[in-house]
């Protein structure tokens, strides 16, 4: 596992603002490069001196009579423990190399306070953004300066708000498209075979409201047989949207003329293969067969499907689990088990977002839908659905995509 500790006095001093650390007695502490090469001091000249005795107030320069107001916004954080914005200042600065040449700078201080566990202030980060270039490109003197700057800065604010309204309007106009692909993609009916089934999906937090997950129900040839199948393709957005459609098509229309689970996933995975989108996307398909009250499955990298049956014993269909669908660049074969069922049994598939938390193993999350599913048996497809989702999801949403379907045998 690679070494993930930050250095923060590396990250400081590479800060491209010019920042100083100072005491609460307003003496250096430390300073960034950046406010080495902006004032023209040596590191060594600064640390542990009084901020004006190193800059003191220009003499020859009445319009440079603003120390006081660095030294009361300065106090100020001290006194209140909270941040103050300067407005700008003109604050002229000694040469090093002659005493008494003093050259005209014009800054834009804000003042913020380091708080430690007693909740006093134990350090004010001094952060300058000199503006001199501006003020002499316009040709302006201290006050006027600052008015341009404000009214340079209000409409800058008003740029970028009008870009924000534009950049909401089109997530608007992308998301309502989603919702037509989604609404066109994904399955809507809750019966397959005179079964009842109830299908949901969840769009992760912060994604638009289609994504990479799938599910499909289907009705099979030859006797009463159904195919439910769910899968799930990495990224968000109509990319991964269209490839979720691409492959849920796929398979349902591969699932048709199989012999088996297996063999629907053997011709999904040729087609993934030349998918551009469907690197490393899962899928897990059953074929369920009510005459002969037998279930068959197949998993191409994907969680297991849980079988529950009526006395509450909870069975993960795992023994036929391979690589993802473009694992391999020549398809190999794919496995498939079988396993019996009474009816009254509840078939579950799902997608990781289900189960799987940040920093949690991912048994943990199978565990809680095991006894989620058990608790809660007695239930019909359409409250089970909801009530699994109730209890396994976070109370803000997740940040993985899920879908669920819910089959009653």
């Amino acid at each position: 596992m690679a070494d993930t500790t930050i250095d923060f006095e590396a990250v400081y001093r590479a800060l491209p603002g010019m920042v100083a650390l100072l005491t609460p007695d307003l003496v250096f502490a430390d300073v960034n490069d950046a406010y080495v090469r902006g004032t023209g001091r040596p590191r060594a000249s600064l640390l542990g001196r009084h901020v004006f005795d190193v800059f003191p107030e220009s003499l020859n320069s009445p319009a440079a009579s603003h120390s006081h107001q660095l030294r009361a916004s300065l106090l100020r954080v001290l006194a209140t423990g909270e941040r103050d914005a300067m407005a700008l200042q003109r604050y002229d600065i000694e040469s090093p190399e002659h005493s008494g040449n003093w050259h005209e700078h014009y800054w834009s201080p804000v003042n913020s306070p380091v708080l430690g566990p007693d909740g006093r202030v134990r350090l004010i980060v001094h952060r300058v953004e000199e503006v001199t270039e501006f003020v002499r490109a316009r040709g302006l003197d201290g006050d006027t300066a600052g008015r341009v700057l404000e009214a340079e800065l209000y409409t800058r604010a008003r740029e970028l708000q009008e870009l924000n309204n534009r950049l909401r309007e089109a997530h608007a106009r992308e998301r309502e498209v989603a919702l037509v692909l989604q609404k066109a993609m994904l399955p809507a009916h809750r019966q397959v075979g005179h079964r009842r089934a109830a299908v949901r999906y969840r769009p992760a937090v912060g994604a638009l409201n289609v994504c990479g997950d799938w599910y499909d129900l289907v009705d099979l040839v030859g006797g009463h047989r159904i195919g439910v199948s769910v899968g799930d393709v990495v990224g968000h957005g109509l990319e991964a949207a269209g490839v979720m459609g691409q492959l849920r098509s796929a398979l349902s229309a591969a699932s048709r003329v199989a012999d088996g689970p297996a063999q629907a996933l053997n011709v999904l995975g040729r087609y993934a293969n030349v998918v551009h989108g469907a690197e490393s996307a899962t899928a897990v398909t059953t074929f369920i067969d009510f005459d002969r009250h037998v279930l068959t499955y197949s998993s191409a990298g994907h969680p297991p499907p849980v079988l529950l049956h009526d006395d509450g014993r909870v069975e993960f269909l795992d023994r036929a689990t391979d690589p993802p669908l473009d694992a391999r660049p020549d398809p190999q074969p794919r496995p498939q088990a079988s396993t019996a069922f009474e009816p009254g049994a509840t078939l579950v598939l799902y997608t990781d977002g289900l189960i799987e938390r940040r920093r949690e193993d991912i048994d943990v999350g199978l565990r809680r839908l095991a006894e989620s599913l058990r608790h809660h048996r007695t239930l019909d497809p359409e409250p089970l659905a909801d009530t699994v989702l109730r209890e396994l999801l976070p109370p803000g949403g997740a940040t993985d995509d899920t879908a669920l379907v819910v089959v009653r045998l």
